[in-house]
């Protein structure tokens, strides 16, 4: 994406430089008209002056604990009267994080430089997503920068909070299944070829399992390191599909689709769009602006594409509801309590319905997903294991049986 350099006028007359990075010098135009910037220079930079500082801190995170302390802290001085320079000084002095401290001081500077402070929160999006620097430009228009700040880090909070608990649901059948295929890796490459030795000496025929047993053992001895590596090449493969759109769709479709999983992550995806939308809504953000910030934040290509379509129907004066109950993604119950929210005029209000409804739903589907999982492994352990020692046994049941 190309960086452009600019220089313009505020509402107060002070001349305001900086950076940003667009699709287009058009699209470039239009961001700085929202904040209110009368363009006098606009360049597109080449090169490493593309980068600016903000290469000092590409590739480089903030732990989201962190933004939301710091949310809730400049909320509290914004709200006390204390100037925004003042404020992150005062914040960048507790701050522990290398990069954050780094990057605040940078803020500090573009602001006395004369930039807003969704402006200078702008040039830092590894740090600050679409969603937190709209939501600060519109509370810094409207004049209610303290209660967005405090907004945007309970919405924080309850985002960590759902993402903390689908990864302990994630987690623990991981790590089982992981334990599972080592131990069985270790019983064909360690265990079987010394029984496979032993039986070579009997010459006698094996029964049919333990040759299917054996031969399996050697395959995995000799190729262990090609069916490591195959399923390597196979992982990357897949991740640079799924950075196509063709391979974003079908992956994100399907992982909608498998069964327990795919359930789990439609009621987390619900919950974050009614959420996000509710508290952009809520903040005074325009409903399509508002769209498409949800849009870059839910993270599924098929829910995107739903969402465009969304805008779309907005764009041309119908509802919100219309295009997602005929995507099939949303239930019934959804676009319904979204219907009305539009037609009554409280539409955060049924989205944040929505989503404690929905993070409900999820705390039971983990509750559920780690009942029926541990079985299931254990199970599915239970056999392979099984099957294994008895193939290894099976002869030498045989040749006592014969003596």
């Amino acid at each position: 994406m190309p960086t452009f350099k600019y220089t313009g006028k505020n509402q107060e007359a002070k001349t305001v430089t900086g950076k940003i990075a667009a699709e287009s010098k058009e699209a470039v135009i239009e961001e700085l008209r929202k904040r209110k910037l009368t363009i006098t220079s606009l360049v597109e930079l080449k090169g490493a002056a593309a980068a600016g500082k903000k290469s000092a801190f590409q590739g480089k995170k903030v732990k989201p604990d962190d933004l939301v302390i710091f949310a809730r802290q400049l909320a509290t001085m914004v709200d006390a009267g204390i100037p925004i320079v003042q404020g992150i000084d005062a914040l960048q002095d507790q701050v522990t994080h290398p990069v954050f401290k780094k990057v605040l001081n940078t803020i500090k500077e573009d602001i006395q430089h004369g930039n807003s402070l969704s402006a200078a929160f702008a040039k830092h999006p590894a740090v600050f997503d679409t969603l937190f620097v709209n939501m600060v430009r519109v509370g810094e228009t409207g004049g209610v920068l303290s209660a967005v700040l405090d907004r945007i880090a309970s919405y924080m909070e309850k985002t960590l909070r759902l993402k903390r608990k689908v990864k302990s649901a994630l987690i623990y059948p991981a790590v089982v299944v992981s334990m599972a295929i080592i131990i069985t890796v270790v019983l064909l490459v360690k265990v079987v070829p010394t029984f496979a030795g032993i039986y070579d000496s009997f010459d006698a025929q094996l029964p049919a399992m333990t040759l299917l047993l054996i031969n399996v053992s050697n395959i995995l001895k000799n190729y262990l390191l090609f069916v490591i590596a195959g399923v390597i090449l196979a992982v990357v493969a897949v991740m640079r599909w799924h950075k196509t759109d063709r391979g974003a769709e079908a992956i994100d479709g399907f992982l909608l689709k498998m069964p327990i999983f795919g359930e789990l992550l439609r009621k987390v995806a619900i919950s974050r769009f009614s959420r996000t939308l509710a508290t952009l809504i809520q903040s005074g953000v325009p409903i399509l602006e508002s769209l498409e910030v949800v849009n870059k934040t839910i993270g599924n290509r098929v829910l995107e594409n739903v969402i465009n379509d969304v805008k779309n129907s907005v764009r041309e004066g119908e509802s919100i509801a219309t295009p997602l109950s005929k995507s099939k993604v949303f239930p019934p119950m959804v676009t319904r309590m979204i219907g009305i929210g539009e037609k009554s005029g409280q539409m955060e209000k049924m989205l944040s319905k929505i989503a404690e409804f929905y993070d409900d739903q999820v705390d039971a589907a983990v509750d559920g997903l780690t009942s029926i999982i541990e079985p299931l492994v254990i199970a599915v352990l239970g056999v392979v294991i099984g099957f294994i020692v008895i193939a290894l046994f099976l002869p030498i049941i045989s040749i006592t049986n014969l003596v």
